[in-house]
């Protein structure tokens, strides 16, 4: 392979690396080609490519696309299941599948999103229910809390409602009764001012003086001026 060709096999891998967080990494050695197709074919199905790389090629187009950590599995015959926006964990089952049913092909690890894992862990990811079963398992753990949430808000608001519904009710009638028991005392305080006005007797006019009697002195002097 020229030198050229060769570094147009690195920007083509180090695209499809740049462009691929999930990645997992097998070595295919003593497959048979039957058996590499279809694997391919069923990793096809499931939105992934599984592609033989050489591994010094591979490494450099690892190293321009910041993936450094990827180097560390290229040892030995190398093929990559290239998973982009594919299903993570039907890939990963179809290659433990494969290892386990043909006990040639070997699991070497990988990139999760971003992060590399080991090859039990790409096993562990393999032993993950189907991805619509999780979503909805997540969903399911994220929405049953939040209804709880709601509730536990929306009841005691409800109630909250209730209680100054029932309240304001209750003040306008109390302010009612009060009203009108208001208009009765002042009713009742008219009545009982017209009642005593007209039983309180008239005034009398003050009697005149009786005219003073003459002093007694007076009598006696008059008695002696007469003897």
């Amino acid at each position: 392979m020229r030198k050229e060709q060769k570094q147009q096999v690195v920007q083509k891998l180090a695209e499809r690396l740049r462009a691929t967080d999930t990645l997992i990494v097998a070595d295919y050695r003593g497959l048979s080609m039957s058996e590499m197709d279809a694997v391919r074919t069923e990793l096809i199905g499931h939105g992934a490519r599984f592609s033989v790389v050489k591994n010094t090629l591979t490494k450099r187009a690892a190293e321009e696309a910041g993936m450094a950590e990827l180097t560390e599995l290229l040892d030995g015959p190398t093929a990559i299941a290239f998973v982009g926006d594919g299903d993570m964990v039907a890939v990963a089952r179809t290659l433990n599948d494969t290892a386990r049913r043909t006990r040639i092909l070997e699991l070497r690890g990988g990139i999760l999103q971003g992060q590399p894992m080991t090859a039990e862990q790409v096993r562990d990811l393999a032993s993950l229910p189907p991805v619509e079963t999780l979503r909805g398992e997540v969903l399911g753990a994220i929405v049953a809390p939040l209804n709880a949430i709601a509730g536990l808000i929306n009841a005691p608001l409800q109630n909250l409602v209730g209680l100054i519904d029932a309240r304001i009710e209750q003040l306008g009638g109390e302010g009612g009764v009060e009203t009108e028991a208001a208009e009765e005392a002042d009713t009742e305080a008219e009545a009982a001012e017209d009642a005593a006005e007209s039983t309180e007797p008239e005034a009398e006019e003050p009697a005149s003086e009786p005219e003073a009697e003459a002093p007694a002195e007076t009598e006696e002097t008059t008695q002696e001026e007469e003897e």
